[in-house]
């Protein structure tokens, strides 16, 4: 993350001051921020969460920040603030499934890695703000679109494994009539 990103993100921090020197100490800690000042965050389950970071990365749509909770299995996305009516109107807009989502704004709070996580911690940046984003209306629609195009994505996968378990699933050795007798 860069200085900028750091400036920005603190900003959002009742105390800016303290998040910084925090940070300033220990690059890794992770830091609860208030949402609805600055952006909102959208999260849902980390597979669903994965899956649209990539599409969204893949495809070359608009989006923000992104972060990992390795603990709770969770992805969040980080939003303009004020984004909600209009990610829920595009959202509604989708045919499919929605995922089960959270909308985190004011009066939320989120905690958000430190600037400089390392592999094993529980806060990760999949896409660390790198300045304060450039306000983009076409960012809640694309993460809208994305979330639901996933989730259909993953239940067609689900369905197909089941139906169409792969030969190794195939292969395993049952384990009936196999036990010896001690006695």
């Amino acid at each position: 993350m860069t200085t900028r990103g750091v400036e920005w993100l603190s900003a959002a921090a009742d105390d800016p001051a303290d998040c910084r020197a925090t940070w300033a100490d220990d690059p890794r800690a992770p830091y609860a921020l208030a949402a609805g000042r600055f952006f909102d965050v959208v999260t849902v389950e980390q597979r669903v969460g994965m899956e649209t970071f990539d599409q969204l990365l893949h495809r070359g749509l608009p989006f923000g920040p992104v972060v990992l909770d390795h603990k709770a299995r969770r992805v969040g996305f980080l939003l303009g603030s004020r984004s909600q009516e209009t990610f829920l109107h595009y959202l509604a807009q989708e045919d499919g499934t929605p995922p089960t989502y959270r909308y985190l704004g004011h009066g939320s709070v989120v905690v958000v890695p430190g600037p400089m996580p390392m592999s094993g911690d529980r806060y990760q940046w999949l896409r660390a703000p790198a300045r304060r984003p450039i306000a983009n209306p076409l960012r809640p629609v694309a993460l809208a679109t994305m979330l639901v195009a996933s989730t259909e994505l993953l239940i067609r996968v689900d369905r197909y494994g089941e139906r169409y378990p792969s030969e190794a699933a195939l292969a395993l050795p049952t384990f009936e009539g196999t036990a010896t007798d001690a006695g």
